[in-house]
């Protein structure tokens, strides 16, 4: 048997754990369309841009929407299986299912809310312009602190992994001084 075809056994056996299931998703809806979506823009393929555009947005509604029923679907038997299959369905090219996603579902709900949805979007966008004037200093303090943070955490990283002073061949103990002394007296 080929190392993929047990890879995908494990992946779908209906005994697999959670973790591995939650993981491969994350993988597949995450992971992966980020790649896709860096090639999309770095090729500047507006083919490859839309199709990364209509994945996000299915992979949106689809997350928010299971922000709010996770703890009902987490009960429904094979439900991180069923969500997996989903999440391939809407990534790979050739079932195009994001595209069907949004223009049977997506398209026509925001086309008929668009005017309300235009509203909320500019009253969100005024609230946080006021959170942020009005909490500017605050903001820009933690700002700093996180940046002087991620340095310092990224430093003791580098001395970690590449330790000053030492080098990365050298396997023999440095001598003592004392041997220095006693090979002089004889």
């Amino acid at each position: 048997m080929a190392l993929p075809e047990v890879g995908l056994r494990l992946l779908l056996s209906p005994v697999t754990s959670n973790l591995l299931l939650r993981t491969a998703c994350c993988s597949i809806g995450l992971a992966l369309p980020v790649y896709s979506t860096f090639k999309a823009i770095e090729n500047n393929d507006p083919y490859e841009q839309q199709r990364c555009l209509l994945y996000w947005a299915a992979y949106g509604s689809f997350s928010a929407a299971e922000m709010f029923a996770e703890k009902l679907f987490s009960w429904i038997p094979l439900y991180h299986h069923m969500k997996f299959a989903f999440l391939v369905w809407l990534q790979l090219p050739t079932l195009d299912g994001a595209r069907q996603m949004y223009s049977s579902h997506l398209q026509p709900f925001l086309l008929k809310h668009q005017a309300r949805m235009d509203l909320i979007v500019e009253f969100v966008y005024g609230a946080m312009s006021k959170i942020i004037s009005a909490y500017k200093p605050e903001l820009e303090l933690a700002r700093t602190l996180a940046v002087k943070f991620l340095m310092t955490a990224t430093q003791m990283i580098r001395n970690f992994i590449h330790p000053v002073g030492r080098e990365l061949n050298d396997i023999e103990p440095q001598k003592r001084q004392v041997q220095d002394s006693e090979s002089e007296e004889e």
